[in-house]
């Protein structure tokens, strides 16, 4: 009897995932649910005639709308595979697919003749170009002597001298090659759409449609 191959085994320790997030758009998720909640809730208790359906159809619609475009959206990297939950779908890129992960306009990975946008790292020019200034003042002449007298400015530099994108990026980059010859990191993009999102908005458009060519 034959036996089988070892299983290959990561070379090195596996972290847990790290999780990248817009806190400025789950900040500004919530308030909206809240408020179509609040304002739904009473149409639904309050209203008379189709009033109450058009509350129940507004929230089908809007209340998943909200959720994909605020809350939904994250990026999980590990050593082994870079993961991207966007509003309507969820890709999968092992290490060893991904070709490149750049920030410009907007955040994207490019993996197997793809391009993927990662909903959760915006992009902001203005603190990019903060950033730059920064760097641009911290690199000028005099720089480390002003910086010995300001007790702060030594520490503020490792935080303020990149914008966040451009550091999340840098850190995406860093686990991509530091995973892409790992035999775990191998294989090829993968997509799967979110239905469980995508349901109940277009059963909301359509009874949304139905009760205002009714009434």
């Amino acid at each position: 009897m034959t036996p089988e191959p070892p299983t290959p085994q990561p070379s090195g320790p596996v972290y847990a995932d790290r999780v990248y997030r817009s806190l400025a758009g789950m900040a500004g998720g919530v308030l909206l649910l809240a408020l179509a909640l609040w304002l739904g809730i009473d149409a639904l208790v309050n209203g008379h005639g189709n009033t109450p359906w058009l509350a129940l159809a507004s929230l089908l619609l809007i209340v998943p709308l909200v959720i994909a475009f605020t809350l939904r959206p994250a990026v999980y990297a590990n050593d082994d595979r870079l993961r991207i939950r966007n509003p309507f779908r969820a890709v999968t890129l092992p290490w060893a697919c991904v070709d490149d992960i750049r920030a410009s306009y907007s955040t994207e990975a490019f993996a197997g003749g793809g391009k993927y946008q990662l909903w959760a790292v915006p992009v902001s020019l203005r603190r990019r170009k903060r950033a730059n200034i920064q760097q641009m003042r911290a690199a000028a002449p005099g720089a480390s002597a002003r910086q010995g007298r300001n007790p702060f400015a030594q520490g503020a530099d490792v935080d303020q001298g990149r914008a966040p994108s451009d550091q999340t990026v840098s850190d995406l980059r860093r686990l991509s090659d530091l995973g892409n010859d790992r035999p775990t990191a191998q294989g090829v993009p993968e997509v799967r759409w979110a239905y469980e999102i995508m349901a109940p908005c277009v059963a909301g458009a359509v009874l949304l449609a139905v009760l205002l060519a009714v009434g």
